[in-house]
């Protein structure tokens, strides 16, 4: 079997054996082996990736395979991945298998719970590993509407209105996506669906170009937080449970910016180049006003969420600069902010399932009363503010000089502006570290709170080892990733 089925296939064999699973115990060993042997999938196919490739494997995607699913359309199951589909891949797994052990003591309905997530799960896996623009279209659906369930029914707050805003806002991005499909492969004349034959003829005329470039880049751009359509994201984030936020701002958010690179610039070059500038204005103000609203927010979970807007923003507005070092600095991007942002989440779950509040007003001195989950949430904090040494420095840094390597002042311009978030976001970083975490404890009931615990310890150090690692040794991830980054630029750029 192609070990890209197998994405597929485990999925769908845990959701089976979930549904026959007799009680929690059960539950949770589904859960643990399922997601250790995606994590355990997911590291062989990097390293026999990377083998490959290091052997002299030269297709522009490995695993590649192909049949017939619906003959009058041409639409195929097809599969392959390059460097950036494996980048996605491993991201995900590692937020699927913390996302566990961060749901580990939820309650009530956890064999519900844990079916929604595995679908969800499937959805993204199978987005990443296909080629063809009909089935990357069936798996993105089938990421979302798990969505709506497991923040209407597990998720707290405003959890009924934020579940409908996000559905209701990210169904209209598919129908614009989906608009930008069908306009993509009757345009083209194309007889198939497969990305990689409708680049390689590359006739796509230039007016069709125009017309559905805008539709492709704004369905996938709202899962991206593109502004002004990034107003579902804070709700949704907010009133979701802690492993659905980790997953939904970790691996989700991520498929906008993958389809916008994979799909919108890919297939649609020409207009790709004359129409970036209108969508690097939005970016830019995704960036900066992102970083500003967290400033204004008093919710733990708003606070990163609007930081995820701006993160989020980031990388569209790194793959709209369309430099080779910009490119691979929003790859970057977006594995470092899907660590960070699940690490962020994870704590701020732990953190509000002992005091009943996300409110930094009534949080105080949480150093001395839960001092591991406080130097958690500081490494969380300096990694989200680019501190050397950790995933957000080199990613930013990647960005900010490949966008600077446009030699024209519109470009550079706006990359100065962009490079603001950096001082914002420590603004609101540093102050939240500094209200919650130290100072005198006015709450006596937070006095008796205990630390972490066993599962909540290996979440958190298992997301600050990933953290780490990417921030100290990025090289491989760059040398993954460049295949795939100078395969999409040389059709961008002929």
């Amino acid at each position: 079997m192609n070990i890209l089925n197998i994405f597929i296939v485990l999925p769908l064999a845990m959701l089976l054996a979930l549904w026959a699973a007799r009680n929690l115990r059960q539950i949770r060993s589904v859960m643990v082996i399922g997601s250790s042997l995606l994590l355990a999938l997911a590291v062989y196919l990097t390293i026999d990736f990377i083998s490959q490739r290091g052997a002299g494997a030269d297709a522009p995607f490995l695993y590649a395979d192909s049949w017939t699913w619906y003959a009058p359309l041409n639409i195929c199951y097809s599969i392959g991945v390059d460097g950036i589909s494996v980048a996605m891949i491993l991201l995900s797994a590692i937020i699927v298998f913390t996302g566990t052990f961060a749901s580990w003591r939820l309650q009530p309905l956890t064999k519900e719970f844990f079916l929604w997530y595995v679908l969800l799960s499937l959805g993204v896996f199978g987005f990443f590993i296909s080629t063809d623009m009909f089935a990357m279209f069936m798996f993105y659906e089938t990421a979302l509407i798990p969505m709506y369930l497991l923040i209407g029914v597990w998720g707290s707050g405003k959890k009924e209105y934020s579940a409908m805003k996000l559905t209701l806002m990210l169904m209209g991005g598919s129908a614009f996506l989906l608009m930008g499909i069908l306009g993509i492969y009757f345009g083209s004349g194309a007889t198939t669906m497969n990305i990689l034959e409708i680049a390689e003829k590359g006739n796509i005329p230039v007016n069709i170009q125009y017309i559905f470039f805008p539709l492709t880049f704004l369905g996938f751009g709202v899962l991206g937080a593109l502004f002004p359509f990034h107003t579902w994201s804070p709700d949704g984030h907010a009133s979701a449970p802690t492993s659905v936020s980790m997953l939904h701002a970790g691996v989700l958010m991520k498929l906008g910016g993958y389809g916008c690179f994979r799909i919108a610039m890919y297939l649609l070059p020409q207009a790709a180049n004359d129409l970036a500038w209108i969508f690097i204005i939005l970016t830019t103000i995704s960036v900066v006003y992102g970083a500003f609203s967290a400033i204004s927010q008093t919710d733990l979970k708003y606070i990163n969420a609007y930081s995820s807007v701006s993160h989020c923003g980031l990388v569209l507005f790194a793959l709209l600069m369309m430099t080779r070092t910009s490119c691979t600095g929003a790859i970057l991007q977006m594995l470092s902010h899907g660590l960070m942002t699940a690490l962020f989440f994870a704590l701020i779950g732990m953190i509000y399932g002992r005091t009943h509040t996300r409110d930094i007003r009534e949080l105080n001195g949480l150093m001395k009363i839960m001092p591991f989950l406080s130097v958690g949430y500081i490494i969380a904090g300096l990694a989200n503010l680019g501190l050397p040494g950790f995933s957000g420095f080199i990613a930013e840094m990647t960005i900010f000089v490949g966008s600077f390597e446009q030699p024209d002042l519109f470009h550079r311009c706006v990359t100065i502006i962009a490079c603001t978030s950096i001082v914002i976001t420590a603004v609101y970083i540093l102050r939240v570290v500094g209200k919650i975490l130290y100072g005198v404890c006015k709450d006596e009931h937070h006095l008796a709170l205990t630390d972490a615990t066993w599962d909540e310890r290996f979440t958190v150090i298992s997301l600050i080892v990933c953290v780490a690692g990417l921030g100290i040794l990025p090289m491989w991830v760059s040398n993954l990733i460049d295949g795939g980054v100078g395969n999409i630029l040389n059709i961008i750029y002929p």
